[in-house]
């Protein structure tokens, strides 16, 4: 049995928070507000989950003891994560630190100094981008494995979805400008809170050797009213390095939403869908007689993080894993995302030189 500690009762906090529980994992979670840890328990905790676990323990920071903890994760506003990140490498050293996404602030403020750190440590330090994990990618990984597609000739992912449903599970919020969404210098907007989209779009890329994105041209509808400042509208086009093409498109304003993407290749296509109906993910594709096949996997909300979790404790287990869900696969997601926003800036399409590391130096 593990034992992990939580920062942050928001609502990833207790998705997650769950998810251990249903793996038998001691859990704490923590958090600055003694009004959150209320919240957990009086309300979203028991609303999502039918009643309040008890043996969930629940502090606020300044509250913590001293106490060993096999893995940390960092649920917090993504403008706290690496500091937050650097503090419980330097002075805990759990086996593994889950970071919330997106990773960090589109300054990538602190980047290069986790990663040199995480480099020299025991810990093994992941980005929650769950979706990597969840059936419909495992299905999807095999299909493209197989070969039956040909050469991939592009991706296309699409990840719009209004922001309404995040207000809804955080009901104390008044909108936007109450927290870092509407500010996407913290890490808030479209491109930030939507980037499981860019992150998919890499993984497949890893999966079909098409290697990195290298080129960015992204372009924004940027709303600025005073109170806020964030990109409700995100259009990027992207190449790798190896001369794969596509492109991701994120916003904040999509209803119903729409999260999906499409691998064409020369002998077929591939659709994965997250949320393909209610209760459904879903992946179609052609095979090897050029027929269309149609797996629908029907899940629950908790299923998406299900995989994330069980991926993390086959880790705790001292499994030698090579994991899709890595702080270096977190980092190059950061590096499209703040490529995209100085693309936007710019009005120009701007390069990944990833020799120069993970800094806003190696965005040319």
């Amino acid at each position: 049995m593990f034992n992990v500690k939580i920062y942050g009762a928001g609502s990833i906090g207790n998705h997650l928070a769950y998810a251990c529980r249903s793996k038998g994992w001691n859990v704490l979670i923590c958090d600055i507000d003694p009004k959150a840890l209320e919240r957990t328990k009086t309300h979203i905790y028991p609303a999502r989950y039918g009643s309040w676990d008890e043996k969930i323990r629940l502090s606020t920071i300044n509250e913590l003891k001293p106490e060993k903890f096999d893995l940390v994760i960092i649920g917090t506003p993504p403008d706290t994560h690496l500091k937050l990140a650097l503090d419980i490498l330097k002075n805990e050293s759990p086996k593994v630190i889950l970071i919330e996404k997106p990773l960090c602030k589109p300054n990538l403020e602190y980047c290069k100094e986790l990663l040199v750190l995480a480099s020299s440590s025991m810990t093994s330090v992941l980005v929650g981008y769950n979706h990597i994990l969840t059936q419909n990618t495992i299905k999807s990984k095999d299909v493209l494995e197989s070969q039956i597609l040909g050469n991939a000739l592009a991706i296309n992912v699409r990840w719009l979805e209004h922001w309404g449903g995040i207000f809804q599970a955080h009901s104390w919020l008044n909108g936007p400008q109450d927290t870092y969404l509407g500010f996407a210098e913290r890490g808030g907007g479209a491109c930030n809170e939507h980037s499981h989209a860019i992150n998919i779009w890499q993984y497949f890329s890893r999966i079909l050797g098409k290697g990195r994105i290298v080129e960015v041209s992204g372009m924004m509808d940027i709303v600025d009213d005073g109170r806020v400042k964030y990109d409700r509208v995100c259009q990027i086009s992207v190449r790798t390095e190896k001369g794969l093409v596509g492109s991701i498109i994120q916003d904040v304003i999509t209803e119903p939403a729409i999260k999906t993407l499409r691998i064409q290749a020369d002998k077929g296509f591939l659709e994965w869908y997250v949320n393909y109906d209610k209760g459904q993910d879903a992946v179609f594709y052609t095979d090897d007689k050029n027929r269309l096949q149609k797996e629908i996997i029907f899940k629950t909300r908790p299923d998406d993080f299900k995989g994330e979790i069980k991926h993390i404790g086959d880790i705790l287990e001292g499994k030698n894993i090579d994991s899709p869900i890595s702080f270096e696969h977190g980092l190059e997601t950061m590096m499209v995302i703040s490529a995209a926003y100085k693309s936007h800036r710019l009005k120009r399409t701007v390069r990944i030189n990833y020799e120069k590391g993970y800094t806003l130096d190696a965005i040319e």
